[in-house]
């Protein structure tokens, strides 16, 4: 049985209820069209039930298969350090067809205010690239094979594409 490691920290993304007793991780690709379909379950999720769950979103770009993802987590991160995670997270998953390359993250930091410059240093720096390498390592080594996968309360959570069966996870 796979089991999320290292548990959930004040280093990871996230939402919701942070003192609720369900937590509800997702390994997530921005390039992932799976992950594309989960993005606006995720979000009515949150919108109906944000008191009930607190959610995780650590990165996993698969490489390989999706050559932008890995800049898209990286960008996201990097908005991050300047309180704008989500709002980047979310036009990424919004615009994923246009993820081709590095110039939409910039018109993406600009049509979020972002401080261009100091964007433009944290997606360089270490400490994103490690903070995006570190979440992939964690999927590794909590047994995640492919994008989406989501765990709740730690262990590995069922989900069939659809908004009910993540509704049933934090249930």
């Amino acid at each position: 049985m796979s089991v999320l490691k290292p548990p959930v920290s004040n280093n990871d993304q996230s939402a919701g209820n942070l003192n609720s007793s369900i937590v509800l991780v997702e390994f997530g690709d921005y390039q992932c069209p799976y992950c594309g379909h989960a993005y606006p379950l995720i979000k009515r999720l949150l919108k109906e039930n944000s008191n009930s769950f607190h959610f995780v979103f650590r990165n996993f770009p698969l490489q390989e298969a999706h050559p932008a993802a890995f800049m898209a987590a990286v960008a996201a991160e990097a908005a991050g350090m300047q309180g704008s995670f989500w709002p980047m997270h979310d036009m990424i998953f919004e615009h994923q067809q246009k993820l081709k390359g590095f110039d939409i993250f910039i018109d993406f930091a600009e049509k979020l205010q972002l401080n261009l410059q100091q964007f433009a240093e944290d997606v360089k720096s270490a400490h994103i690239i490690k903070k995006v390498e570190s979440d992939f390592e964690s999927g590794i080594r909590s047994g995640v094979n492919g994008t989406p996968t989501f765990f709740i309360n730690g262990s590995i959570a069922p989900y069939d594409g659809s908004y009910e069966s993540l509704l049933r996870s934090i249930e």
